[in-house]
């Protein structure tokens, strides 16, 4: 408990009054962030190479992945390529997220349409008319009613979207404040006690 409270101390020190102790503290949470990732990583490694060796093909791939953007990133390091992990990043993510958007689409427009035959009502009708607006205004569509969706979209994202993320961040900070709070003055219990 003493170590925490030591290191809440010592970082709210840094934050509020010595700026180059907070500088000092950055460069530390970076270089343990860093550390974290690479026994993550190690750690990945070692499961899958273990499950590899039981015969799991997938596990292989996992690691020949690994393998590959560990070598992009060598020769990025050394300037034999530019932009080799970017690169890579960019053609996996940007598929991914597109296959993940659209599945979240459809089903939110099949929730939509399953709530609309259990329950006629005007919620219902709200929800499907919102999540159509919201999904026309992000398609291609002919000028003319790319404007109008687009124009709707945009506002239905900046009013009602954006009201209930800061209803989710301001209780989200909340929440953060109360643990941290907790784990400073020593009162959160440990789970196995």
């Amino acid at each position: 408990m003493a170590l925490a409270v030591g290191c809440g101390l010592l970082t709210l020190l840094g934050l509020m009054f010595i700026p180059e102790l907070g500088d000092a503290l950055t460069t530390w949470a970076s270089f343990l962030a860093a550390m974290a990732l690479l026994v993550g990583v190690v750690n990945l490694l070692s499961v899958h190479m273990r499950r590899l060796l039981k015969g799991n093909a997938y596990s292989g791939l996992l690691v020949i992945s690994i393998l590959a953007i560990f070598a992009l990133a060598l020769t990025d390091f050394f300037e034999l390529t530019t932009g080799g992990v970017s690169t890579a990043f960019g053609l996996v993510q940007a598929p991914l997220e597109a296959a993940m958007a659209s599945l979240l689409v459809f089903f939110l427009l099949f929730a939509g349409f399953r709530l609309f035959r259990r329950q006629r009502n005007g919620w219902s009708v709200l929800f499907i008319v919102t999540a159509t607006v919201i999904l026309l205004g992000s398609t291609l569509l002919p000028e003319a009613l790319s404007g109008i969706f687009g124009q709707a979209s945009r506002f239905l994202s900046d009013v009602f979207v954006g009201g209930g993320m800061r209803g989710l961040l301001i209780g989200i900070s909340i929440g953060t404040i109360a643990v941290a709070l907790r784990v400073l003055t020593g009162s959160a219990r440990p789970y196995d006690k």
